[in-house]
């Protein structure tokens, strides 16, 4: 492994590579399709990086976070339409699961009467709202549980093949 550096304002590509214990030359011979003159370009933001440079990233450092980092942070649509999704343990993600889905198994009776008239009128909205907000918190873990079961897979703990054929 080359010498880490000691730059201060490291972009999150920069410290993904250092992360995956990578210099410039080992990363760019990984990824394939970055030279390492590029990769210095975008690991110092001198020039902007692509949703194609961030997915060969993802997989050659084995963060697929990364691709939802530059959704929320660098991509003009995402930043306003992508949920930011931070890794979490299973044991979390599925809490989290349950108990969003319990509170809005409580509201399921009030979302039907809400939305019967086809019209959400001024007195129904705060209800609406709350139940709009459960289910962005379910989006959300969805999301979250998605990041995980990529990163098991970048570690090798899953087996994407199997995966992908019961997925058929």
């Amino acid at each position: 492994m080359g010498r880490k550096s000691i730059k201060d304002d490291k972009n999150i590509y920069f410290t993904s590579r250092e992360e995956a214990g990578l210099t410039r030359a080992q990363a760019s011979e990984l990824i394939g399709t970055i030279s390492e003159s590029r990769l210095e370009k975008l690991e110092t933001d001198k020039i902007s990086i692509q949703p194609e440079d961030v997915v060969d990233m993802a997989r050659a450092y084995k963060k697929p976070e990364l691709c939802n980092y530059y959704c929320t942070h660098e991509c003009r649509i995402g930043k306003d339409t992508v949920p930011e999704v931070k890794s979490s343990s299973l044991s979390e993600i599925v809490l989290v699961m349950l108990s969003a889905l319990n509170a809005l198994d409580k509201q399921k009776s009030r979302l039907i009467d809400i939305t019967a008239d086809g019209v959400i009128s001024d007195d129904e909205l705060p209800d609406f709202v709350n139940i709009q907000k459960q289910l962005e918190q379910i989006d959300l873990t969805v999301e979250a549980l998605k990041l995980w079961v990529s990163n098991t897979i970048a570690e090798g703990k899953i087996d994407q093949k199997k995966l992908k054929e019961l997925h058929k």
